[in-house]
């Protein structure tokens, strides 16, 4: 199978970011995949990405865009970037692979998922927290009967970011405006994994609360207004019948910053981790039925990971980027699309319609 040639808008190695930590490694490791274009937000840094990665660098995404052996663009920059370089991408007609969230808002979400659908453009977001072998592993022992019928699920979660101090490059994701909110980036993650494993949601309520109201800015000391909430507490019912708590905050606790639940009829399973973003987090899984009087660990089988890549962080985005690699081969649709992107977006909406209105939310199916 010819290679897929990659174009990645936001890698520069003079500020390196969630591209060089997890897309680079992943596409330099799989055959499926080569490096053929980057682009960064200057010249210095272009060159710098240039003489770094071996590939032409740009400071400029047109260019990117147009280039004739880019196949895939990776759109791995600031979320309010992303509806005008998605759009010239699938204008282009390239396969696009964007970072969650896809877009600011439900509108911007509709408006790329359709242009998609109309271009018929391959398409994939980075909602990777399926591919962590704990959460696979999981969907198995649930799918399998290891703890009978499910009854509920418990999630509590630390954001890390959104805390009380924040650089100025990280500062626009406490405006509720920019889209990069508590709920929207670790919230979300763990709800697509949650519903991956359990089912989705059909009826959902919540409280959207804003714990912290400034941030202080570690370069000038200043204080800067918050309005993007960080206190997150979301009931609902899902598809299968089970109850469904979650609750994230922003920042880290002293505490636990990852304990998830799932409990049955005849067992219990527990994925917990010291870091609170499932979608990198190193998940410990543990679990115990029948007359067993705790929960123990559970082995995770050993996946085709290349030995060259780390689990954490990247271990999840490398196995996403292969899932889509054998849906274009195979012409199956596994990898998470701007589709299913939407899905989620409208998630997010029914959420925040039932905090501001105190009502639950039906989900359609």
């Amino acid at each position: 199978m010819k290679r897929i040639g990659v174009g990645i808008v936001g890698a520069s190695p003079l500020h390196p970011g969630w591209a060089v930590a997890a897309h680079l490694p992943a596409i330099r490791a799989l055959e499926a995949y080569e490096l053929r274009a980057v682009s960064t937000s200057n010249a210095e840094s272009a060159a710098a990405a240039a003489l770094a990665y071996g590939v032409p660098a740009f400071d400029g995404n047109g260019e990117l865009i147009s280039h004739p052996e880019v196949d895939l663009v990776v759109v791995t920059v600031k979320l309010p970037h992303h509806y005008e370089l998605i759009s010239a991408a699938i204008g282009a007609g390239k396969m696009v692979f964007s970072e969650w969230p896809l877009a600011t808002g439900l509108t911007e979400a509709e408006d790329l998922a359709s242009k998609a659908a109309r271009a018929g453009v391959p398409t994939v977001i980075g909602l990777q927290a399926r591919f962590s072998p704990a959460v696979q592993r999981a969907r198995e022992l649930i799918k399998t009967g290891y703890i009978g019928d499910v009854l509920a699920t418990t999630l509590v979660g630390s954001g890390i970011g959104w805390g009380p101090e924040t650089d100025r490059a990280h500062a626009y994701v406490y405006d509720v405006t920019q889209g990069a909110t508590t709920l929207t980036v670790p919230t979300l993650h763990a709800l697509d994994a949650l519903q991956f494993m359990l089912g989705d949601f059909v009826t959902i309520g919540a409280q959207l609360g804003a714990g912290r109201r400034v941030v202080r800015l570690m370069e000038d000391d200043r204080l800067l207004p918050v309005s993007a909430p960080d206190q997150i507490a979301i009931i609902g019912t899902l598809r299968g019948g089970a109850t469904a708590s979650i609750f994230y905050r922003g920042g880290i606790s002293r505490g636990s910053n990852l304990h998830w639940e799932i409990n049955g009829t005849d067992g219990d399973l527990v994925l917990d981790s010291p870091i609170g973003n499932v979608q990198v987090a190193d998940l410990n899984l543990r679990g115990g039925r029948g007359a067993d009087r705790e929960v123990s660990h559970i082995l995770l089988p050993a996946g085709p990971q290349p030995v060259n890549v780390p689990e954490v962080p990247g271990g999840n985005v490398l196995r996403l980027y292969a899932q889509f690699a054998e849906d274009l081969r195979h012409g199956t649709r596994i990898a998470p699309d701007f589709a299913h992107a939407l899905t989620q977006h409208r998630l997010i909406d029914a959420i925040e319609k039932a905090s501001k209105s105190g009502q639950t939310q039906v989900i359609p199916p």
